[in-house]
């Protein structure tokens, strides 16, 4: 009998400071990467989900996640995804890049959402899941 369920990440919570700013930014990459809108606040691979929440004060001085990484199908994606964050006037903080020292043909963009937390896209063909 197969398990339905595995142990993984459920759902990740996203705290933004502007509903207007954040959601249209994630809208665009998530369709860029793949994942599936469920409705105006949240979004999904199939097997995980990332739901938004407004929050009056973005605190991110605070100790949890340095950042997180989405994982593409394909080197395309992370050129896409690097188009997609040039035309959205998005800060970059790397990338498109080989990254290597990770594993072989690592590659990867990492940039910052419209609140300052850093993301990252990248294809790891040779990485052990």
């Amino acid at each position: 009998m197969t398990e339905k369920w595995r142990p993984g990440i459920n759902h990740i919570e996203f705290w933004v400071s502007n509903k207007e700013r954040s959601l249209p930014f994630y809208e665009g990459l998530f369709e860029v990467i793949g994942w599936k809108k469920l409705n105006e606040w949240a979004f999904s691979t199939g097997s995980m989900e990332i739901y938004f929440k407004v929050v009056a004060q973005v605190k991110l001085d605070t100790i949890g996640p340095r950042h997180i990484c989405f994982q593409a199908e394909n080197r395309n994606v992370v050129d896409t995804v690097f188009e997609y964050l040039k035309r959205h006037d998005t800060k970059i903080i790397r990338g498109p890049i080989e990254r290597n020292e990770y594993s072989t043909g690592y590659y990867t963009v990492d940039f910052y959402d419209p609140d300052g937390y850093v993301l990252e896209v990248a294809y790891t063909p040779n990485m052990i899941l």
